[in-house]
């Protein structure tokens, strides 16, 4: 499996005129080579020779086991000083790094490294995550679906009184029991007033009768994430607030049926948008439609009214439009969506976008 990425990695080397890339972003190693450390545990080195990891004997037991028969071990602490040596070893003159590398990495790198050139590469692995494979959109829809499982646990616990920390706590332990590795980012409740608040954090306040309530969680399996945001109604609520969630439901209906193989991301985002504008509530959508997940909770491609890269099967969204009034309340539904050859996949279909109320 990684092989292949990597061979399509040393083919966009080679095109950019690169004899070798030095990779230390977490997620880009796991993808390359399936090493399971993170940020600072070690750096993955991509010549057109081949790919080597470098790390210590934490993950060496492990990695045995991961790694691709033809990909290179080094086990050290010095991991800068063992990746500029291969470099030097394979006599290579023009070396890429990381256009996010930490300034303090690349200096140490910069004075160990002896090529010709030491030149930033932007997103050229992103890049590649952007499309995922079989075996990626397999683990995105076990996430997916570990995630909706728990929702629907939670749910009918859920009464007036329950703060949303209780809330959020509960959705966190539903998914570890039916098998998540963590969270993938810290679970989002936010309720009455405070679903203004679209990154609005669980806190302590309780959720009473009349309130909207958006959740918006998402949880890693098998080292790929899912991104799923519902809002529901405690009892009855005002009239403003039932339409202002009809607006919305239909605004993401209409994005994901818009997905398709070719569509501009910014044509996504004008469909939502659009409709939003037209209902009067267009000020009140204050973010974008919706960005890429994998491997990472914010991966590209990302969907917004000046962006005009086009979408591409197996291209992983989230779409994810939401109506924010102040001091009021607000909603927002979020699907996980697969760009098809013949149009979408919606991974996270088996959560209704019906208002619920409890």
């Amino acid at each position: 499996m990684y092989q292949k990425r990597v061979t399509k990695l040393q083919k966009l080397l080679q095109m950019s005129e690169l004899d070798g890339i030095i990779i230390a972003n977490g997620a880009n190693m796991r993808y390359l080579s399936g090493f399971l450390g993170g940020d600072g545990d070690g750096v993955v080195v991509v010549t057109l020779a081949g790919l080597t990891v470098v790390t210590d004997a934490r993950y060496e037991e492990e990695l045995t086991h991961l790694m691709d028969a033809d990909a290179a071990l080094v086990i050290t602490r010095n991991y800068y000083q063992a990746a500029a040596d291969i470099i030097e070893k394979q006599a290579l003159q023009r070396v890429g790094f990381e256009d996010d590398l930490a300034f303090k990495i690349f200096d140490l790198l910069d004075e160990l490294i002896v090529a010709e050139e030491f030149l930033p590469v932007p997103g050229i692995v992103e890049a590649m995550r952007e499309i995922k494979d079989t075996a990626e959109l397999q683990a995105i829809q076990k996430a997916c679906d570990v995630s909706m499982a728990a929702f629907n646990a939670v749910l009918p616990k859920i009464k007036p009184g329950m703060t949303e920390l209780e809330i959020s706590n509960e959705l966190d332990y539903e998914a570890r029991k039916r098998g998540a590795q963590k969270a993938s980012f810290d679970t989002i409740v936010a309720s009455g007033w405070r679903g203004a608040l679209p990154h609005g954090l669980a806190s302590d306040k309780p959720i009473a009768n009349g309130e909207l309530v958006t959740v918006d969680f998402g949880y890693y399996v098998d080292g790929y994430t899912s991104d799923i945001t519902r809002t529901f109604a405690v009892g009855d609520i005002a009239p403003e607030l039932e339409k202002i969630y009809e607006i919305v439901q239909v605004a993401q209906k209409l994005v994901v049926e818009a997905v398709f193989n070719g569509v501009p991301s910014s044509e996504l985002d004008r469909v939502g948008r659009d409709y939003i504008t037209s209902t009067g509530y267009g000020k009140e959508f204050n973010h974008g439609m919706g960005h890429g997940i994998g491997l990472a909770i914010h991966e590209g491609p990302n969907i917004g009214r000046t962006l005009t890269d086009e979408m591409v099967t197996n291209n992983l969204l989230t779409i994810e439009p939401g109506i924010y009034l102040p001091n009021v309340g607000g909603v927002r539904i979020e699907d996980d969506i697969v760009v098809t050859e013949t149009g979408y996949l919606n991974l996270t279909a088996g959560l209704t976008t019906d208002l619920i109320h409890i």
